[in-house]
């Protein structure tokens, strides 16, 4: 019988609806201005901290709509955007460094939709605004690390020369080259100018009998360091922001030594800020079993050696040779140790740091090998009254492991606390390493940058374009057209459905892209319902006709909706920001609406007048 669905079609497009309905809702409730304290690895969320936080507010007249604790974080939400901004004020100055407290925007859904992960889609910064930070390079730990690369190259160099020196320093912006004869001064000057002489400045003194060669960075040389590490750690943060799976972010240069990081959308501020602002890396060293701890600890350290400690406060005695750095590290992941269960950081190296590793390996059986975790953070203080922030250096052993066998390119590190450091690890080491420690001089939310009334009217035109698409269907396809407003409606709540399950980021350009689709939506149907007319005048039965209607029309919408998302990707491939938006919002809108304007009218019209004996048809 013609014009007749089985039931598992009516049931598979009744679920879609249902899902779709279900994770469009979240949506409609909007969200909670919110504070979210996070908790570092020496402090911890608990219920003295929930009673510490609402004590507080409590005594400076804030109310607190609700408190949402779990192991990881607090959760305050508040009524109003300036009660927000009050707390955010007054929490960080009472809890201290050991807990991070960020600005949140937090989904007012209700509790069950969150079970299924359902949530709202994200809303770019100009619609809903979002985070924006300013951060500041350390130019002078930037400078630091310049100098001691210097003085490293100029000692293998003076080695490789075979040229004697007495000693190699740094004194304030100047390297001093000490020598016990003259004739040594002139070899090694001769070598430095031929080696790495373009980026110094040569000088000669001398210095208690002694001939010294004074070298300084040129002042070109000092503006690339500076010009390479902020760009560089411009790449980084890029990289991290796109791990954090933020979409649109803006991450630009600000005068010499300043990055603007603006992250539209975002859910998650404190994982946000730590990761940014996380300066991390790691060392591979071998452990000195020839010297006593004991006597490090009384101050006679060995020359090759240095004194770390473990994260239980054991000290460890490392020698000063490094084996590789973060930087041989290709990729990251996070897991387990197959044998302890324990959290686990699973290293890919580059191919001079696997040759290296492999080679200190197969000399080093049998002996131990730690691993150096050095993380930069920023610490605020109050000094005379003024909050001082200061970059602090810290560096622990996290793991020491004798070596059983040769490798190198793959591996596995162990020690972390918990799964979360080792998956931030993880991340850090896979986005790469900061040249250069950054602080945070700045943090606020901001709010949408083309103002209520144009995001009125992007909603306005939505709306009113629905509405006119809606009463030109139904005065011109009559009872047809009426089923084909009801799938543009159905179209909608899928679009937004899906941009939520896929955490997509709705910009001004994704509502334009939504409009092109409200109009393309029903192009699919007045090409079926034109087609149909068109069986009627020739005759056949309505039953036919709408059979017809459907079957021959589907290579037509097939090929126009087909082409258009042909262009769509290649907007989103090609464009940066506001098209890859718009390209989105549009791909999605074709495929749901050849859903709903194909499969969802004929579904309605097969209940209706399927296999009904009808004479004539409302079209």
């Amino acid at each position: 019988m013609l014009n007749r669905y089985p039931l598992w079609k009516y049931l598979l497009i009744l679920f879609v609806i249902v899902v779709g309905v279900i994770y469009a809702l979240p949506n409609v409730y909007g969200t909670d201005p919110a504070i979210q304290i996070s908790a570092g690895r020496n402090a911890s969320v608990d219920d003295a901290l929930r009673s510490q936080v609402a004590s507080l507010l409590k005594g400076r007249g804030i109310p607190i709509k609700a408190v949402e604790q779990d192991q990881r974080q607090l959760l305050i939400r508040f009524n109003s955007v300036e009660d927000q901004l009050k707390s955010a004020d007054l929490l960080p100055a009472t809890l201290g460094d050991d807990y991070t407290v960020a600005l949140n925007l937090a989904s007012a859904a209700p509790a069950w939709l969150e079970k299924i992960n359902a949530k709202p889609m994200y809303l770019g910064l100009d619609l809903r605004g979002g985070l924006h930070f300013l951060m500041e390079v350390d130019t002078e730990t930037v400078m630091q690390q310049a100098y001691d690369r210097y003085i490293s190259d100029l000692r293998s160099l003076l080695r490789e020369r075979k040229i004697r020196y007495a000693a190699i320093l740094r004194r304030g912006e100047t390297i001093v080259l000490k020598f016990r004869k003259p004739e040594q001064r002139e070899a090694a000057r001769g070598a430095i100018r031929s080696g790495i002489g373009r980026d110094l400045v040569l000088s000669e003194e001398e210095e208690g009998g002694l001939p010294v060669i004074l070298a300084r960075l040129t002042e070109q040389t000092i503006r690339d360091i500076k010009k390479h590490a902020l760009q560089q750690n411009v790449t980084t943060l890029r990289n991290r922001v796109n791990e954090l799976g933020v979409a649109e972010p803006v991450i630009q240069q600000q005068g010499d030594n300043r990055i603007v990081v603006q992250l539209p959308g975002i859910q998650d501020s404190a994982r946000a800020k730590e990761i940014l602002s996380a300066t991390a890396t790691l060392e591979f060293r071998l452990v000195d079993v020839e010297h006593s701890v004991q006597e490090a600890l009384a101050g006679k350290v060995p020359p090759t050696a240095r004194l770390y400690y473990e994260r239980n406060g054991k000290p460890i005695l490392l020698k000063k040779r490094v084996i590789i750095t973060g930087e041989n590290i290709t990729n990251a992941t996070s897991g387990f140790d197959q044998q302890s269960g324990s959290p686990a950081v699973f290293i890919n190296l580059d191919s001079a740091g696997a040759r290296i590793m492999a080679h200190t390996t197969k000399r080093n059986l049998k002996k131990p090998m730690a691993v150096v975790f050095i993380e930069y953070k920023p610490v605020t203080k109050m000094v005379d009254g003024k909050k001082v922030t200061e970059t602090v250096k810290k560096e622990e052993v996290i793991n020491v492991a004798t070596i059983q066998g040769v490798f190198s390119k793959r591996f596995q590190i162990t020690g972390l606390d918990s799964v979360e450091e080792a998956r931030n690890l993880a991340l850090l080491l896979r986005a790469g390493a900061l040249a250069a420690p950054i602080r945070i001089v700045e943090e606020r939310t901001i709010g949408p940058s083309l103002g209520k009334e144009n995001i009125a009217q992007g909603t306005k035109s939505v709306v009113v374009g629905m509405l006119l698409v809606v009463l030109l269907m139904a005065v011109w396809y009559r009872g047809f057209g009426v089923v084909a407003d009801v799938a543009l409606l159905v179209n909608l709540v899928l679009i937004v459905a899906v941009l939520s399950m896929l955490q997509a980021t709705l910009t001004l350009p994704g509502i334009a892209g939504i409009v092109l689709t409200v109009g393309m939506a029903v192009d699919a149907n007045v090409l079926i319902f034109e087609r149909i007319r068109e069986e009627l005048r020739n005759g056949n039965t309505p039953q036919s006709s709408i059979n017809a209607g459907y079957e021959k029309a589907l290579s037509t919408i097939a090929d126009a909706n087909i082409t258009t998302l042909i262009a769509a990707v290649v907007l989103y491939i090609f464009g940066t920001g506001p098209i890859k938006g718009f390209a989105i919002t549009l791909s999605i809108g074709i495929v749901t609406s050849m859903f709903t304007a194909i499969m969802g009218t004929r579904a309605i019209i097969n209940l209706v007048v399927g296999g009904r004996n009808i004479k004539s048809l409302s079209i």
